[in-house]
């Protein structure tokens, strides 16, 4: 096992992630980068499952990557950490965080379809965390590729200061290497077909026939790079000649700020441009010190504090990522932001302020381990042992104990009940949820009440398939899926005040709770703010926090269809309390009586989740689609062609969406894919209201 440089500094850290749109070819691309690295022997295809980072079953029966898998390569006398992170939708809360702990991102994109609805997804999410990027367009070999196009694309949706590093030496299939527009040398390739050794390219002059092309991208790349340098403008504007150093230097400065994202281009597939790609890695990325120090909360002041990326300062590390492997446990992934980790050390698990017994330290090769008994700040480990912390948490010390900020999950829209073959698997499954859950923020599992079903809650159908899949598969349960259902809201519709009165009188001591609310609605996705006004003490402090318990527990069953109520503001304005007969209890269910009179006298309106809906369809089939689109209550947004392929951009409703895979198959001969994306939850009209609450 090749392991760090002796002396190694945080300088020679590189923590980076491939993202991009399902079916991009990250995989591939991080397959070959290992190769390359010598940090696996055989190369695995994707279509053959036989990637090292696909490992899962379903992954590999599937095809695309479900989960975020983490190893660590060697290049240049660099450590490079990689996450290879999935492009569906469905499992976008691997990539969200995935971007959390990382310190740059490479963003794959197809060089035949361009930027697609998942790239524009993870750009957002890499802005979000100010991810500094490159990029790299794939499938150069393919018919239809366009290096141009694809850049254009990413100028147009991305809005990305996108400057081309790299020329493509032809397209499709007379794709044989790049052009290094800094180095002024051309990078060519032996002819591979799928199954390339990988060898270095052969390094040559610019070819003729490209020096004009490549002499007007080199310029338009030059003045891109040194209008981010003033010395080097200056220098430029007065005809000094920048040598490739200086304008690497002045790149990689531009590409930490996020000023420029580099392109270059190859096919992952013959191993083609993966060399220039790695050297990139490197040369443009930044290291753990070369980003802000990283900002959370001093947990007893509520103060902002900082930390910087150095192994001698107070412990500082997030969790992001939980895992039940089957050999070894509960794994905790960790991003170490400053100090050390020691194996078998004690450690304060700051946000829950619990006390820690750090197990072993893992660094992770997809499913496979090696030992570490150190762990130093910029790098990233799996820690065995840590049995009461969670994604998001914080690992820190005692004595200068910090809260960092965890990454955020999109809410989970689709519902099914569950419920267990036999009575022997009951008792599995509740194990089963609870361990996926801890896995998997956007999975939620609850039991409700009134039905008396156990209802999971998922990002989307493949979403929930994959985790009853592994339940049976690492679970041995075999559980019985109801249809999916949608996760209506409900709001109300104008401002008004409500009253409640608890009163119950029995021989001893009776109950008095009194409230009186004002609510008014708030705009979509508002939530729910309650307000205490109460002024001159006419309910005591103590009785406070029950009245919003209780409010609050009323909210979850709202007066159409028992679905919570959301996007309102509550103030307790007023009420009355009893010497004796008030306890917590009766103002409770105050709270709760207020907001069930109340729900009567304002109009409630049903809300349902609204996504974006993609279809990238052969003209032939376009009419069709957009005829049955009309019949799911569609908005159609636009439609853009590009060649003969079409892309429909749409919203609607999430309940119109189930089983629209096989409609969409059969519409087009299975040859129109879809994607979509939760946006917002919408009203439905009085027509369609009714059809809904008799059907859910």
């Amino acid at each position: 096992m090749e392991t760090a440089p002796a002396g190694d500094k945080i300088s020679k850290i590189r923590n980076i992630g491939f993202i991009a749109h399902i079916d991009a070819g990250k995989t591939t691309v991080t397959e070959r980068v290992l190769f390359l690295t010598g940090r696996i022997r055989k190369m695995g295809g994707v279509d053959e499952g036989t990637t090292t980072m696909d490992w899962m079953p379903q992954e590999r029966e599937r095809g695309i990557t479900i989960t975020a898998a983490a190893t660590t390569a060697y290049w240049q006398d660099h450590m490079v950490n990689i996450i290879d992170t999935p492009g569906h939708v469905d499992f976008t809360a691997e990539v969200e965080r995935s971007l959390r702990v990382l310190d740059g991102g490479i963003v794959v994109l197809d060089a035949v379809a361009g930027v697609q609805s998942q790239s524009e997804t993870v750009w957002r999410q890499a802005d979000t965390y100010k991810v500094p990027r490159i990029a790299f367009v794939n499938k150069m070999d393919r018919v239809g590729a366009s290096y141009e196009r694809t850049i254009e694309s990413m100028r147009r949706r991305l809005r990305a200061n996108a400057v081309p590093v790299q020329l493509p030496l032809g397209e499709e299939d007379t794709f044989r290497g790049v052009i290094d527009l800094i180095g002024g040398r051309a990078l060519i390739y032996a002819n591979g077909n799928g199954s390339a050794s990988l060898e270095p390219p052969d390094e040559m002059p610019v070819p003729e026939e490209n020096l004009k092309q490549y002499q007007e991208y080199r310029q338009a790349m030059v003045e891109k790079i040194v209008e981010t340098d003033e010395a080097l403008l200056i220098r430029y504007l007065e005809g000094d000649d920048l040598g490739e150093e200086e304008l690497r230097q002045a790149l990689r400065r531009a590409t930490i700020k996020r000023i420029l994202v580099p392109v270059l281009c190859g096919t992952a597939i013959q191993g083609k441009g993966v060399h220039p790609l790695l050297d990139a890695i490197i040369q443009y990325l930044p290291s753990p010190a070369d980003i802000p120090p990283v900002e959370g909360t001093e947990p007893k002041t509520g103060e902002t504090e900082i930390r910087y990326p150095d192994s001698e300062g107070p412990l500082a590390a997030l969790a992001f990522k939980v895992v039940t492997d089957p050999f070894v446990g509960r794994l905790v992934f960790l991003r170490v932001y400053s100090g050390e980790i020691k194996a078998g050390g004690l450690v304060i698990n700051v946000t829950k302020g619990k006390r820690e017994r750090m197990g072993r330290l893992l660094r992770m090769h997809a499913n496979r381990r090696e030992e570490l008994e150190v762990v130093r700040a910029g790098d990233i480990c799996a820690a065995v042992g840590l049995k009461d912390t969670f994604t998001g948490d914080t690992i820190g010390t005692q004595d200068r104990p910090l809260i960092l900020e965890p990454p955020k999950f999109p809410q989970p829209v689709i519902s099914v009940a569950i419920e267990p073959s036999t009575r022997a698997d009951q008792d599995r499954l509740t194990d089963a949820l609870r361990k996926l859950s801890e896995e998997d923020p956007t999975f939620l599992v609850r039991f409700n009440e009134e039905t008396g079903q156990t209802v999971m809650s998922g990002m989307g159908e493949l979403h929930l398939e994959v985790l009853v899949d592994r339940m049976k598969r690492e679970f041995n349960v075999v559980a019985h899926v109801g249809s999916p259902r949608v996760s209506y809201r409900e709001t109300l519709t104008s401002a008004f005040k409500t009253e409640g009165r608890f009163v119950r009188q029995t021989g001893g001591h009776g109950q008095y709770g009194h409230v009186v609310l004002e609510i008014e609605p708030l705009e979509r996705g508002s939530g729910i703010i309650f307000e205490n006004a109460i002024q001159g003490g006419k309910i005591p402090r103590e009785y406070i926090s029950p009245v919003e318990a209780g409010v609050r527990q009323a909210l979850d069953n709202g007066p159409l269809g028992g679905y919570p109520l959301v996007d309102l503001k509550i103030r307790l304005v007023d009420g009355s309390y009893h010497q004796v007969d008030s306890s917590e209890m009766a103002f409770r269910s105050a709270g709760m009586l207020a907001i069930r009179e109340g729900a009567t006298k304002s109009r409630a309106v049903l809300l349902e989740p609204t996504v974006e809906l993609e279809v990238v369809t052969p003209g032939e089939f376009l009419s069709d689609i957009l005829g049955d689109l009309g019949s799911r209550r569609t908005q159609i947004k636009n439609i853009e062609g590009q060649n003969d392929l079409h892309t429909v951009r749409a919203m609607i409703p999430l309940g119109e969406t189930f089983a629209y895979t096989t409609a969409l198959r059969s519409l087009s001969r299975g040859r129109a894919t879809f994607t979509m994306e939760f946006k917002y939850y919408e009203p439905v009209s009085p027509a369609v209201l009714k059809t809904l609450i008799n059907v859910v």
